[in-house]
C-alpha cells in the first residue's frame, strides 16, 4: 500500500515538474510544440512503475496541458478542433511510448534474470568441474597408495627377507660356516641393504616430487663431476664406458638431484642390458643445452611405451624378471624438470635404448 502511494505521488510530481518547465518555456516556444515534453514524465514512469502508471500519467499530462496552456485557460473545455487533434496524437504517442518503455524494462529484467541464471549455471559447472578434479586427484592418490603398497609388499619384502635369512644363518651357532660362506652371506646382506636403501630413497624422492617439495638448490657444477658422482656406489659401474668432451661443460643445477636422475638412468640401462654388454655415456654440447646420453644394448623401447615408462610404477613389457618398482625413470624425469631440463628416450624395439638427459648450458666454462 505504501509503495502504491509512493508511486502515485512520484507520478504526480513528474507531471507537475514538466508542467512547470513548459510554463517557463512558454514565452519562447509555441505552446503546442511544448506538449511533447510530457513524454519526459510518461517514459520514466512507464519504465519504473509499469504501463498502467504510464497510461495514467499520459492522461494526467493531457488534462494538465489542456487546463494550463490551451484556451480557454484553466478549464477543460477545448474550442479549437486542432487542439483536440494535437491532444489525441499526444495521448496515442504517450500510450505507445509507455508500452514500449515498459516492454523494454521487462526485456531488460528478463535478460538480467537470464544472465543471473547463466552465472548460476556457470558457477555450478565450475563447482562440478572442481569436484571432478578433486575426485580425480583422490583417485590418483588412491592408485598411488595402492601402487606403493604393492611396492612395499614385494620390492621391500624381498631384500628384507634376504637380510633376515642371511643374518639368521650368520647368528646360528649350530651352523659351521667357512670364511667363503660367511663372506658370501655378508655380501648378500650388504647387497640387500643397499637395494632396500635405494628403494626407500626412490619412494621418498617420488613423494617429494609429487608434493612439490623438491626445490632445487642450484649451483654451478661441471658435467664431468655429475657423471663421476652418479657412478659412485652404482652396482656394476665397471660396465659403464664414459666419453666426455675435453672441456667439461657447466650447468647451473642442484647437483644431488641431477646425480640421482643420472644414476637412475644408468641403473636402468645396466638392469636391461645383458651382463657382457657395456653401457655407454656420451656427453654432447649444443648452443643452449648439455645432452647426456645413456646408451644400452637391451630390448629397447617401443614408440607406444616411450611416454608411459616415465610414469611412476610403470615398467616396460620386457621387465619380467628384472628387479625394480618402476620408479627410477619417473624420478629422473621429475628431477630433470625441476632443474629446467627434460628426459626422453630414443629407441626401436630390439635395438637397445638411448635415454637422453638434457640440461640448460651455463655460460661459464669449467675446466676438466
Amino acid at each position: 500500500m505504501r509503495q502504491t502511494a509512493l508511486r502515485v505521488v512520484l507520478s504526480a510530481a513528474a507531471v507537475a515538474g514538466v508542467t512547470l518547465v513548459i510554463e517557463l518555456l512558454k514565452p519562447h516556444v509555441p505552446v503546442l510544440s511544448l506538449g511533447v515534453l510530457y513524454l519526459l514524465a510518461v517514459i520514466p514512469v512507464a519504465i519504473f512503475f509499469g504501463p498502467a502508471y504510464g497510461l495514467a500519467v499520459a492522461v494526467a499530462s493531457m488534462l494538465a496541458f489542456n487546463f494550463f496552456f490551451l484556451p480557454p485557460l484553466y478549464t477543460l473545455t477545448i474550442q479549437d478542433s486542432r487542439n483536440w487533434f494535437a491532444l489525441l496524437v499526444f495521448i496515442v504517442t504517450a500510450v505507445v511510448v509507455s508500452q514500449l518503455a515498459a516492454r523494454s524494462r521487462k526485456q531488460a529484467e528478463e535478460a538480467e534474470a537470464a544472465l543471473r541464471e547463466l552465472q548460476r549455471v556457470t558457477e555450478e559447472r565450475e563447482r562440478l568441474a572442481e569436484q571432478a578434479v578433486q575426485a580425480e586427484a583422490l583417485r590418483r592418490s588412491d592408485a598411488m597408495k595402492t601402487a606403493i603398497l604393492r611396492a612395499v609388499s614385494h620390492d621391500l619384502r624381498t631384500p628384507l627377507m634376504a637380510i633376515l635369512t642371511s643374518a639368521s644363518a650368520l647368528s646360528r651357532p649350530d651352523f659351521e660356516l667357512g670364511e667363503a660362506e660367511r663372506a658370501e652371506l655378508l655380501a648378500n646382506v650388504r647387497a640387500a641393504a643397499e637395494r632396500l636403501d635405494r628403494l626407500v630413497g626412490n619412494l621418498l624422492d617420488l613423494s617429494r616430487l609429487q608434493a612439490g617439495a623438491a626445490v632445487p638448490h642450484e649451483a654451478l657444477v661441471a658435467v664431468d663431476d655429475l657423471v663421476i658422482e652418479a657412478l659412485e656406489g652404482l652396482p656394476d659401474s665397471d660396465r659403464v664406458e664414459v666419453a666426455l668432451p675435453d672441456d667439461s661443460p657447466a650447468v647451473f643445477v642442484d647437483a644431488e638431484q641431477v646425480q640421482r636422475a643420472l644414476a637412475n638412468l644408468l641403473e636402468n640401462a645396466l638392469k636391461y642390458s645383458s651382463p657382457p654388454d657395456p653401457v655407454h655415456v656420451r656427453v654432447a654440447v649444443t648452443s643452449s643445452q648439455v645432452l647426456i646420453r645413456v646408451i644400452d644394448r637391451g630390448p629397447g623401447v617401443s614408440a607406444a611405451d616411450a611416454e608411459r615408462i616415465f610414469s611412476a610404477f610403470q615398467r616396460g613389457p620386457d621387465a619380467a624378471g628384472v628387479r625394480g618398482a618402476g620408479l627410477g625413470l619417473a624420478i629422473a624425469q621429475g628431477f630433470a624438470e625441476a632443474n629446467g631440463g627434460r628426459v626422453w628416450v630414443e629407441s626401436h624395439t630390439g635395438q637397445g635404448a638411448t635415454f637422453v638427459l638434457a640440461l640448460p648450458l651455463a655460460r661459464v666454462p669449467v675446466s676438466a
